[in-house]
């Protein structure tokens, strides 16, 4: 028998669609695991900011900020496989084009990208390592805490949105298959980002000393939630309204939009 064989594994599931993070299982992506899988995401979030904490500290070692923000940039995106990324581009190709909802739909299902999401995906990218550069300039303990902040928490608000609002291709798409999570399955992830987000800016502000930087810690904790609930909300109601429901595209956009929502929250706090 082959130990390393699974077919029902949920976190080995959710490391394997949103990383690249080697987990020597194989896991049969039926969709009752890929249902069960997603209680986990905000867990798989922590084991990425993680890594890229462990990047851009290295980097801030041998190089300046900008160059650093760049490895760091590189290093996230290869993480996530550019996953969450094409979510992004064929949404802004589609949002962007203002056409009808069938034609909106029909757009994302199209796998070349057009002028739109290039160009916000050039601006998105611009954009996260302007922010990467300035907390790498202010410190690691700064971007630490705001990498493993925004890959905790805009993994969280995947789960809830999955929740919460239907999908726009009722039937059909990879987002159905994810459907169909309960209220406890929101309120472990929710308790599972809270704790992760408590060990993981515990660890980072050991090597605080001044009092004063502990308590920007603890604001940054409890206002990242609720930046991400009220940010991620408006954004994916306002795209329901307009396709009739979200798709797996939609679900990426969010994640790397709210990753840049969390970055910006830290620079305010945290940045000189």
């Amino acid at each position: 028998m082959n130990r390393n064989k699974s077919k029902d594994r949920p976190i080995a599931a959710a490391f394997q669609f949103l990383s690249r993070i080697p987990v020597p299982l194989e896991v049969d992506f039926t969709p009752e695991v890929l249902r069960r899988s997603v209680k986990h995401y905000p867990l798989v979030g922590f084991a990425i900011g993680a890594v890229l904490s462990v990047v851009a500290a290295l980097s801030a070692w041998l190089l300046p900020p900008m160059p650093a923000a760049v490895v760091t940039l590189a290093a996230w995106i290869w993480l996530t496989g550019g996953l969450h990324l094409d979510g992004w581009m064929d949404s802004a190709d589609a949002l962007l084009s203002y056409r009808s909802r069938e034609k909106m739909l029909e757009i994302m299902k199209d796998s070349r990208v057009g002028a739109m999401g290039v160009i916000a995906c050039v601006l998105l990218l611009l954009f996260k390592m302007s922010l990467l550069a300035t907390l790498i300039g202010s410190g690691f303990v700064y971007i630490g805490a705001a990498l493993l902040m925004a890959t905790v928490w805009s993994r969280w608000f995947m789960t809830y949105a999955l929740k919460v609002w239907p999908t726009a291709r009722e039937g059909e798409g990879l987002a159905e298959r994810f459907h169909g999570q309960t209220a406890g399955d929101i309120t472990i992830s929710t308790i599972v980002a809270l704790l992760l987000s408590a060990l993981g800016l515990t660890l980072v502000a050991w090597w605080l000393i001044p009092p004063v930087s502990w308590m920007l810690f603890l604001i940054y904790y409890l206002i990242v939630p609720c930046i991400v609930c009220f940010v991620g909300t408006l954004a994916a109601a306002r795209i329901s309204k307009r396709l009739g429901g979200l798709t797996g595209d939609v679900y990426g956009a969010l994640n790397e939009g709210l990753e840049a929502v969390v970055l910006l929250a830290a620079v305010i706090i945290f940045g000189r």
